[in-house]
């Protein structure tokens, strides 16, 4: 788990946080996107790694140049099970449920990285600091128009992106046995997900390496093996 002395963004930095989303039209110009490296989170909105990894790790690709060669996915489905074709149980229950409707609602109103991410941000910070039932405060905290969300996630929409991600993650090879489950250009990183950084860089082929990869804390031999189990099993 992440030391308590991390401390979760304050309100008063949201607004700085929309910075690091912002890429330059030089640096996209620069990376060929067919280079991009594909960054994927397979992921459950109550689960505690999870909600550690998005907050505390994965906001390190919005920084200086790595966001301009990576191609994130965020699939909030996880551990969660099918007991018929329409029908779904969580691993942490309805609440649970309903935060990955909601993170899914998010991802197809604001099909834009810059826009949906933030939310997402905001509802794992506050699951984080076990606020979850708060998550609603996120429209306001980001500006946002609550509408679209409160239309998907309360109909039948919701539960059809939702369905859609189960299937995906049931596709996984190899499957998915916990969560966080973080895969780069196809390859799962198993318990290193911490390091995914390292990964990323490993991974592109583009002509000019981003700087940021050649910084002594994203190489893999500079970089702290986590403690065993930091996941969330699916149970039988």
């Amino acid at each position: 788990m992440v030391s308590p002395s991390i401390i979760s963004l304050p309100l008063i930095l949201y607004l700085s946080f929309f910075s690091f989303f912002f890429v330059s039209p030089s640096q996209s110009h620069n990376n060929n996107n067919n280079n991009k490296v594909s960054l994927a989170l397979y992921y459950e909105s109550l689960c505690p790694y999870c909600s550690n990894f998005i907050v505390n790790y994965l906001p390190k690709i919005f920084t200086d140049d790595l966001i301009s060669i990576v191609d994130l996915n965020l699939v909030p489905w996880g551990n969660a099970k099918l007991r018929s074709a329409t029908n779904f149980t969580c691993q942490h229950g309805p609440n649970e449920c309903l935060l990955n409707t909601v993170e899914a609602c998010a991802i197809a109103a604001w099909p834009e990285l810059s826009k949906h991410f933030p939310f997402i941000y905001c509802v794992e910070d506050l699951v984080y600091q076990h606020k979850n039932n708060e998550w609603e405060s996120c429209f306001q905290k980001l500006g946002l128009d609550s509408r679209p969300i409160d239309l998907c996630y309360k109909g039948e929409i919701g539960k059809q992106l939702e369905l859609n991600y189960a299937a995906e993650t049931k596709a996984l090879q190899p499957p998915h046995t916990y969560v966080p489950w973080v895969v780069v250009n196809g390859k799962p990183l198993y318990e290193d997900y911490e390091k995914f950084l390292s990964y990323v860089c490993e991974a592109y082929q583009g002509t000019h390496k981003p700087k940021s990869c050649t910084k002594a804390s994203y190489l893999s031999s500079d970089v702290k093996a986590m403690p065993k189990h930091s996941v969330s099993d699916m149970e039988e």
